[in-house]
């Protein structure tokens, strides 16, 4: 799948000295695979780690140190990079670069070409805990996100020096997410808020077991991503999921299906695109015990005894009639059998704007899977039948329905 955010873009890679250097490969060659144009800038520390051919090999393009040396016949190098970029990234960005950068130093090729650009920059710092929460570098970090830069990390964990803290470069999906969000500004959901749920919900039988159900929480993450590449403040309320929260999205995580509605209902006031995607139990055990449960001698059966959750869509749809909020409202149905006629009632019966239907059963889609073969059923009676494709462009499908709808409240739509 193209990426929509990075293709065709202008990159200015900047790498300065560390150990983390070596990532920095890793994120050229992820950029240059979304289709983006990478140019890349060395300090001469930064080549005592990874050497300059690496980068002219991943990104196709002369990896340039010297500020004095005609690189591809040109003249004034730091003036043409700057201004062809669309974004500048500092992968990993040390202390001495971070302090140079806040003063508006200009003592080499990098911090020559970024005093000359006026895009946006996404800044990874790296360097050692107490160099990082040394006032001096707090300041200096507080200074560049004041002027509008963009600082991903650093994260916690083993460092270059052998300790454990925090001061570790940002890892290369991350830093790639917090570029999307730079080019996802002023996209069709610029301002909007999304809600996302994800992942199977868990329904405590005892301490240690519950009942629960195959779902990965793929879909619901790649929607949150989408739904973020494309402008909009983003919460995805998940159960356990088999992946981290993505980049920029507001993660709550809860447990069990009453968790998740209340997660849900207490955000609809500000909810203007609501998207259940997560496999919620629709029954949970009566009673959990206090104390795990212990077979007996003899013991061939356990009855356990179920009650019905709290109906998450249901529930919106009957807040929604009231105040108009969210102003769309997607569901998802996973069905085993009658896949069409079982989503088109669920359509109904929880009055959504949109249901996205597929058939769990079918190989290589559905959950786990990372692909996804759906259905699209408006409520106004279309269908759009999409094939096989993966769970992310899936997403993009799903989401720029919903936008196309362009706002409008469900009772407006069934009006016009």
């Amino acid at each position: 799948m193209t990426d929509q955010l990075l293709s065709q873009k202008n990159i200015l890679l900047c790498i300065t000295g560390g150990i983390a250097a070596y990532k920095a490969a890793d994120l050229c060659s992820k950029l240059v695979q979304a289709g983006a144009h990478v140019d890349v800038v060395m300090t001469e520390a930064a080549t005592r780690f990874v050497a300059p051919l690496t980068f002219s090999a991943l990104s196709g393009r002369a990896a340039r140190v010297d500020m004095w040396t005609e690189a591809g016949g040109q003249p004034i190098p730091h003036v043409q990079m700057a201004a062809a970029a669309d974004l500048v990234i500092v992968a990993p960005l040390s202390a001495n670069t971070l302090a140079k950068l806040a003063l508006g130093l200009a003592d080499n090729l990098l911090t020559s070409t970024l005093l000359a650009t006026h895009v946006p920059w996404v800044l990874a710092p790296a360097m050692e805990s107490h160099m990082w929460s040394n006032a001096i570098t707090q300041a200096h970090a507080t200074s560049l996100a004041a002027r509008g830069a963009l600082l991903v990390g650093p994260g916690e964990g083993r460092l270059a020096s052998g300790a454990l803290g925090v001061g570790r470069m940002a890892e290369p999906v991350e830093i790639l997410a917090a570029a999307r969000a730079v080019f996802a500004r002023g996209g069709p959901l610029a301002g909007r808020h999304v809600v996302v749920t994800a992942g199977g919900t868990q329904e405590p039988l005892d301490p240690v077991r519950y009942i629960t159900n195959a779902s990965s929480g793929k879909m619901g993450v790649a929607l949150a991503e989408v739904a973020r590449d494309l402008g909009a403040d983003v919460t995805l309320v998940h159960a356990p999921l088999a992946m981290p929260v993505p980049y920029g999205v507001d993660g709550v995580r809860v447990y069990t299906a009453r968790q998740m509605c209340d997660a849900v209902l207490d955000r609809l006031p500000q909810t203007e695109i609501l998207i259940g995607a997560a496999a919620v139990a629709d029954f949970r055990p009566a009673e959990a015990a206090s104390q795990k449960i212990k077979k007996t001698p003899g013991q061939e059966a356990l009855t356990v005894r179920l009650v019905r959750n709290p109906d998450i869509l249901g529930e919106v749809a009957t807040r929604r009639a009231q105040t108009g909020l969210p102003a769309v409202v997607v569901g998802f149905a996973a069905e085993t059998q009658d896949l069409l006629a079982n989503a088109a009632a669920k359509l109904a019966a929880k009055r959504l704007d949109i249901i996205v239907a597929n058939d769990v059963t079918e190989p290589g889609s559905g959950f786990g899977a990372d692909d996804n073969r759906v259905t699209l059923l408006f409520a106004d009676g279309r269908q759009e039948a999409l094939p096989l494709m993966g769970k992310r462009e899936v997403a993009w499908r799903v989401l720029q329905a919903a936008a196309a709808l362009g706002g409008r409240t469900r009772q407006e739509a069934e009006a016009s």
